[in-house]
């Protein structure tokens, strides 16, 4: 094996997810090889919504103030019935828990250029377009040797020649086909839904009867959802039958029927030119998982590992969480020689956050369609009085991306206050950094950080040599009273943040100490940094 054939990690797949995760890993300065079977960027739209959590994560790959240019808020989520009235509400704030607006509208074919230029401007990464990868294999010493390294066998455009990198891991980002889960032998969970819908994105400059957020239309005849995407951009979704079309001399009065409610056609068609069908495509949603994400050092990520019907906007999201979760872990097992177990927690902790937003989006889509049987009728209603009670949209809204299960990484102990913050991310706000006003995250930067509420303990000071953490005090960061008063309402002294500024433990008021680092330290090897006894 030469050394040119040789990387540390090999990703398979250019969308959001591989670039997004070939930056992650840039910013540890781990090398990364991408590798696309297309050339350029796909021009077509496909996803169109993400959350303030994944602004966060674009901001820690540095694309977040170009991606803003191209964004615009929305303000939430309508369920609507049949005759359009409103059934239930889901506002959605200009500025949210991670320091964005909760929803932003945009265009896939955007996001993807930015994330690119940004690949091109970092030497750590490269990109191949124009490789078909053929196989992926591990040939492992035994079970418990997962480190021997993975062979990706490929062919570029219009040649028949295999070739073959080796990397020390390889991240499957290839989408709903995936080559690399078939290579895990990963098979599908079916979470049963699966429905044929018609997507309709448009150009138009016709005046446009449209709430400024996403409408959904609760109807079994004709469920549809309805989006602003930009300026003059639209979509529809309509579910319709494989063999509905919109083409041929029936196709423009059937979708000037369709989307009547919103925006006046003429009959005629050749006096539509201000109604430009940018794209129509017909998709099967459908809610899976894979069964497993990781064998050895091959791991799945984005639609590779889950399926999310596009109900509340989370299926981009989801597989850029799965981004942001495994790269720090990766890199501080290849660079910094932590235990193999560290990568155990990727599935562990991101398999239960997706089945339970695929779990959401499916409950939207039966609310939205009810099903075809005799209870449909009786869901929907059920559905409409659930969310007419007092508090429920509030829970729905939260609850899209709940906290991390507890586990090694997330000690979320019993009886303790402060339990509750673990496993959730730390707000931000805009904070003073050597007199420049700057968000948290570009304090905290890419370690562990201790973030304290007033003087820092012995204890935590030595937490935070072993991690080679920062301290911080809350006070001390100039902010408008936000961390102050998140740390003074889950009443605790401190608080460990991950890499990724997750809440991996906190010092309940009073206690004075982290209570029981001697669980997660070795999984960190935190021991070989220190020999303090305060850790244990």
């Amino acid at each position: 094996m030469t050394a040119a054939a040789r990387r540390a990690v090999v990703i398979i797949g250019a969308g959001p997810v591989g670039v997004t995760a070939a930056l992650l890993l840039a910013r540890h300065g781990v090398r990364t090889v991408v590798l696309e079977r297309h050339r350029d960027v796909y021009p077509l739209p496909r996803a169109v919504v993400v959350d303030d959590e994944i602004r966060r994560i674009l901001q820690n790959v540095g694309v977040h103030e170009e991606f803003a240019s191209l964004t615009r808020p929305a303000a939430g989520l309508r369920l609507l019935d049949a005759r359009r009235r409103v059934i239930s509400e889901f506002p959605r704030s200009l500025r949210g828990h991670h320091g964005f607006p909760q929803t932003s509208m945009f265009d896939q074919p955007d996001l993807e250029r930015l994330l690119r230029e940004a690949l091109a401007r970092r030497p750590e990464c490269e990109l191949w377009g124009g490789v078909e990868v053929v196989s992926v294999t591990q040939d492992t010493a035994g079970p418990n040797d997962p480190t021997s390294p993975v062979r990706v066998t490929f062919r570029r455009d219009g040649s028949v020649m295999e070739e073959h990198l080796w990397a020390d891991a390889v991240l499957g980002c290839d989408g709903a086909g995936s080559l690399t889960r078939d290579a895990i032998g990963a098979v599908w969970e079916d979470l049963r839904f699966e429905e044929s819908w018609r997507v309709i994105d448009v150009r138009t400059s016709r005046p446009v009867r449209t709430w400024e957020g996403v409408e959904q239309i609760c109807c079994p005849d004709q469920p549809a959802t309805f989006m602003r995407v930009g300026e003059d951009r639209y979509r529809w979704e309509f579910r319709m039958a494989d063999d509905q079309n919109l083409d041929g001399p029936d196709g423009w009065e059937r979708l000037r029927e369709l989307v009547a409610p919103w925006v006046d056609l003429p009959s005629d068609a050749s006096q539509g030119d201000d109604f430009e069908v940018i794209r129509q495509a017909q998709y099967t949603f459908r809610a899976r998982l894979a069964d497993r994400w990781r064998k050895g050092r091959v791991f799945l990520l984005g639609d590779a590992a889950h399926l999310t019907p596009p109900f509340v906007g989370q299926g981009l999201c989801t597989g850029l969480r799965d981004a942001y979760n495994l790269t720090w872990k990766l890199a501080r097992v290849l660079q910094q020689g932590a235990p193999e177990g560290l990568l155990d927690t990727y599935e562990r902790e991101r398999k239960p956050h997706a089945r339970h937003v695929i779990r959401v989006a499916v409950a939207m889509g039966w609310a939205m369609t009810g099903g075809q049987d005799r209870s449909a009728a009786l869901r929907r209603a059920v559905v409409g009085t659930a969310c007419r009670i007092p508090g429920v949209t509030a829970v729905v809204s939260r609850d899209l991306s709940p906290a991390l299960t507890a586990g090694p990484l997330v000690r979320r102990r019993p009886r303790l206050t402060g339990r509750k913050l673990a496993g959730t991310f730390c707000p931000q706000p805009w904070v003073l950094h050597d007199g420049r006003r700057v968000r948290l995250d570009d304090v905290l930067g890419d370690s562990f950080a201790v973030l304290t509420a007033g003087p820092a303990t012995a204890q935590m000071a030595a937490v935070a040599t072993a991690l080679g953490a920062s301290t911080i005090r809350a006070d001390d960061l100039g902010d408008d009273g936000t961390l102050a008063g998140w740390l003074a309402r889950a009443r605790v002294d401190a608080v460990l943040l991950r890499p990724d500024h997750i809440v991996m433990d906190t010092v309940p008021a009073g206690t004075g100490d982290f209570t029981d680092t001697a669980a997660w330290a070795p999984l960190l090897h935190t021991a070989r940094h220190t020999a303090d006894a305060r850790l244990a």
